[in-house]
């Protein structure tokens, strides 16, 4: 069986793909720098924020985006649905690491509000591709030709 991690990254206002990538890796985190040239490569701009759920949250990338200067929300932990994490109190300890400074920044009342839009902005585009094109599998087989598949329905998404 060949198994494929199709990624695409979504642009908040007009909810068109800008940026697709697949691989056979399960993992998510290697695709965030990938997918984030991509974006640049294609509109000319890195994104203003990236929101993304735990999978591709990891000391490294939260990292990555602080250098990039690009506001992220990685979750750091699988969030019960309908469950907001406690906010933290008081100041930030100052020798906090990225994934500590991610962990109080996400259960913030703006960090929350920003985080849900995830379900608002990418959830409905895999939603329509999987609903519009009956999208459960590839009907072509290799990295190269599936990777062009997924391009070519994330254009026919946009249109």
């Amino acid at each position: 069986m060949q198994c494929y991690n199709c990624q695409a990254a979504v642009d908040a206002y007009h909810q068109i793909i800008v940026a697709v990538g697949v691989s056979s890796q399960a993992a998510d985190q290697q695709h965030v720098v990938p997918i984030l040239e991509r974006i640049v490569d294609n509109t000319g701009y890195l994104p203003l924020k990236l929101i993304a759920d735990a999978g591709y949250c990891s000391t490294g990338i939260i990292g990555v985006c602080e250098q990039r200067g690009l506001d992220a929300l990685l979750s750091i932990n699988c969030q019960d649905h309908g469950k907001r994490p406690r906010p933290s109190r008081g100041p930030a300890p100052e020798d906090l690491n990225a994934r500590g400074r991610m962990d109080r920044k996400l259960p913030s009342k703006a960090g929350q509000a920003i985080y849900e839009l995830r379900k608002l902005i990418v959830e409905p585009v895999f939603g329509l591709i999987k609903g519009t094109w009956w999208l459960d599998f590839f009907l072509l087989r290799g990295l190269e030709k599936v990777n062009g598949d997924w391009a070519l329905i994330a254009i026919t998404h946009n249109t």
